[in-house]
């Protein structure tokens, strides 16, 4: 699959999120350098707090080393529920790349995920084509 195919399935499995007024639905998919997938996740999946990156890297075990994450959401910069947002956690893991769909909206937290992860070295890629997409889960939100 190319990127807009493993994208695609992020904003798909977006839409399993358990619904909430104060955090986005998004989802999450971990390829490795082989271009086969490693984990995915959504936001709220095993505990209401759960982001989408977040739950994926932790199905990672740790094998998101050179990996690329999509994401159908920017990756949060910023984080009110737990201590570290989810670029942070893309840095420690290794992943060297991520793409997403949508900016963050400043609706619930500062967005600058893209910016922290840019500064640590991590190749970004935005396809804005699945933004729609990705607001679809979202859209009470909005």
């Amino acid at each position: 699959m190319d990127d807009l195919g493993w994208l695609g399935l992020a904003c798909d499995l977006a839409k399993l999120c358990p619904p909430s007024a104060t955090a986005f639905s998004v989802g999450a998919v971990i390829v490795g350098p082989d271009g086969r997938e490693i984990a995915r996740g959504f936001s709220r999946e095993h505990d209401p707090h759960d982001h989408a990156e977040e739950s994926a890297l932790a199905k990672a075990h740790g094998k998101a080393t050179g990996a690329t994450v999509y994401s159908s959401l920017e990756p949060c910069g910023h984080r009110a529920s737990r201590p570290r947002p989810c670029a942070e956690l893309i840095v420690a893991s290794g992943a060297r790349r991520v793409v997403f769909a949508w900016r963050e909206p400043q609706l619930f937290a500062e967005g600058a995920g893209a910016e922290r992860l840019e500064a640590a070295g991590v190749e970004l890629l935005e396809l804005p084509e699945l933004a729609g997409r990705a607001r679809e889960p979202n859209a009470h939100l909005l």
